[in-house]
């Protein structure tokens, strides 16, 4: 590989700085000679189950305001920071709302990344992702999206992450219950009289000690990425989550060339503790292959995890972005529709048009009820007749929610506690027998939290934290 300046490599047989990814090969191509050349590619692999202590990557490091050339420019439309290479481009585009940008409104950058993972898919393919997204979505789209929608301005964008290998050692200790039998019981007088389902079931003590090596855990290192917002489906840039960081290549600003990014403006110390309950959801998930034979699930009273060793990497992954400003009276929501460039996972958001949805949900709730009478007429059973009201009743507002949550997607988020690499060593189990529940009519054992998440989307922390010693 040849000399870099400012992290950006020159051609290694001409010497020239125009260089930039040739997306179908994965490799640098000089735009002068043509020349094309391999990536210097990084090891982002560690040994997980020796480390001790925190390490922090070059570009993980507290943000400063030293670096030259990549620069960020502000966008005085949006607000949003745009990341360019100022040797490669005077000239930039915001990637949300396509204002124009220049260098009379740059600000130092201060964050470097350690690695960088190119774009893979190209723009062509994610344009057809997005088209078909899209098209599933055009019935109850907001008249104004579907005549202003277009794919041709959809930009790469690289967003700024944090990646981390953990080493430690998670310990669970609760009760886990496994049904024995079930039946049914008359319970009531009169015309309340009716058929409940109970159980039996085997109660046990249960413990699960074991170290936990977790490889690539990544958490977004934008601020705005980081909390949920009404005027923004943040969780849409998450939900594309994972990506192939073992493929990643060492930091060259050439790989910014026809491509924007953000820069990263939040540290390490601030990212701890999400990045704490995400591996904790991690381990729980994995004590979980070990508990199947408790079918009525396992109620954890104590959960610990003790961090042995951490290693944190700054990175810029690869993302092709369609966005959308949506005017809503004084308001103005932010819709997007992303594609992951190494996988070619789409999420997205699209504007209602709430008049068209609401129409169509109160035909269907009056032909619900509708239908529902006539149903209830035909039906001689008083045990069965009290819920097809009901159902007729619900089926405007079911209506409605699936196709809100469809168009708009903001619960949608990366499973981190099932799709990060992880893997259990010295797994020490603990399963005593106590005694046997009877006619019990809940079909779960009571307190059930061993499927729980309580990472970046989940509710308050409830494990302790703590660091061992080197």
């Amino acid at each position: 590989m040849s000399n870099e300046t400012n992290g950006q490599t020159k051609c290694p047989k001409c010497g020239a700085t125009d260089i930039s990814l040739n997306n179908k090969t994965g490799k640098l191509r000089c735009n002068f000679c043509r020349f094309e050349f391999e990536p210097e590619v990084v090891d982002t692999k560690t040994s997980v189950s020796e480390l001790s202590g925190e390490k922090i990557g070059k570009g993980a490091s507290k943000i400063d305001k030293t670096f030259d050339s990549v620069m960020t420019l502000k966008c005085q439309s949006c607000g949003a920071e745009v990341v360019i290479n100022t040797e490669e481009a005077t000239r930039a585009r915001c990637h949300w709302c396509r204002n124009a940008l220049s260098i009379n409104e740059k600000i130092p950058n201060g964050a470097v990344p350690d690695f960088i993972l190119p774009f893979k898919i190209t723009k062509e393919q994610a344009r057809d992702s997005i088209n078909g997204f899209v098209g599933k979505r055009k019935f109850f789209a907001h008249p104004k999206f579907r005549r202003e929608f277009t794919s041709e301005n959809i930009m790469g964008v690289y967003f700024p992450y944090m990646v981390v290998d953990m080493n430690a050692k998670a310990s669970f200790s609760g009760e886990g219950e496994h049904e024995v039998r079930s039946y049914t019981v008359e319970v009531g007088s009169g015309d309340n009289k009716h058929e409940e389902t109970r159980y039996d079931a085997d109660v046990y003590k249960v413990e699960r000690n074991f170290d936990i090596e977790i490889e690539g855990l990544t958490v977004e290192a934008s601020a705005d990425k980081l909390v949920n917002s009404k005027e923004q489906t943040n969780n849409i840039i998450n939900s594309i989550l994972p990506f192939d960081t073992e493929n990643a290549v060492k930091w060259d600003a050439n790989y910014l060339a026809g491509y924007t990014s953000e820069k990263r403006n939040v540290n390490v110390d601030a990212l701890k503790p999400l990045v704490n309950e995400e591996a904790k959801d991690i381990a729980r998930y994995a004590a979980n292959e070990t508990l199947r034979y408790y079918d009525r699930g396992v109620k954890w009273k104590k959960e610990e995890l003790k961090i042995k060793g951490t290693n944190w990497n700054s990175a810029y992954l690869p993302v092709w972005l369609y966005s959308y400003m949506q005017q809503k009276g004084k308001k103005n929501i932010l819709h997007y529709v992303a594609v992951n460039a190494r996988t070619s996972e789409t999420m997205g958001s699209v504007p209602i048009h709430f008049p068209k949805l609401w129409g169509f949900t109160i035909l269907i709730a009056l032909a619900a009820i509708i239908a529902a009478g006539i149903l209830r007429l035909t039906l001689d059973e008083d045990n069965v007749v009290w819920w097809v009201p009901l159902l007729g009743l619900s089926a405007g507002p079911i209506f409605f929610l699936i196709n809100y949550f469809r168009y708009r997607n903001s619960t949608v988020r990366h499973y981190h506690e099932k799709e990060t690499k992880r893997e259990m060593k010295n797994i020490q189990k603990v399963d005593e027998y106590i005694r046997c529940r009877h006619d019990l009519s809940n079909s779960s054992i009571a307190g059930r939290n061993n499927k729980r998440v309580r990472g970046k989307f989940g509710s308050k922390h409830i494990f302790s934290v703590s660091e061992e010693e080197d």
